[in-house]
């Protein structure tokens, strides 16, 4: 009796051990401070002070061109906005303005604070401040949104065959969603 009294004495302690390890050293992803890494030539794109990061979503679309005769010039762009990097779960869609519209029909829109182009084949990379925050859900008191990790997206490097010859050039990128004093949760 005194053998299984000490076993389960035993086994309680190890419960209870390993119950508070996980307590004091497994912190869940949404309570984790998120820092994006930032190449030292984009430093002007951190977020100031006081934002966390409360989405992260996957964008994958065109941006669009047409031939002015003697360059391309920029035109609109269109994007579907995923979950995970494997471009699954459609929360959203970018486009110009530039806005962000989720799937309930809530939107954001930002203005351009700071560009930066790491890599001379992608479209840059974007700091915006939010300009416009329409109804609550996702981009619910969105303070700032970066556009990074870009690839394509930039305008041919011949010439077009004729004027206003539309070329619609495919993208993808990573957008991070701010607001004051908050955690990241999972869209």
């Amino acid at each position: 009796m005194k053998f299984a009294i000490a076993i389960k004495k035993q086994m309680v302690y190890g419960v209870l051990a390993c119950a508070i390890a996980i307590t004091l050293s497994n912190v869940s992803p949404a309570q984790r401070p998120f820092s994006v890494e930032l190449p030292e030539q984009c430093s002007q794109l951190r977020v100031p002070e006081g934002n966390s990061l409360a989405y992260h979503v996957y964008a994958k679309g065109v941006q669009e061109y047409s031939w002015g005769g003697t360059t391309w010039l920029r035109g609109g762009l269109i994007a579907d906005l995923f979950s995970d990097p494997g471009y699954q779960g459609k929360v959203g869609t970018h486009h110009g303005g530039p806005t962000w519209i989720s799937n309930s029909g809530r939107l954001v829109t930002g203005d351009k604070e700071y560009e930066c182009s790491p890599d001379p084949n992608s479209i840059p990379w974007l700091r915006l401040r939010t300009y416009e925050v329409d109804g609550v859900g996702m981009f619910s008191d969105t303070t700032f949104i970066q556009g990074l990790n870009t690839s394509g997206g930039m305008a041919p490097i011949y010439p077009g065959t004729y004027d206003g010859e539309p070329i619609a050039v495919p993208y993808t990128a990573e957008f991070f969603f701010y607001r004051a004093g908050r955690t990241q949760t999972q869209p």
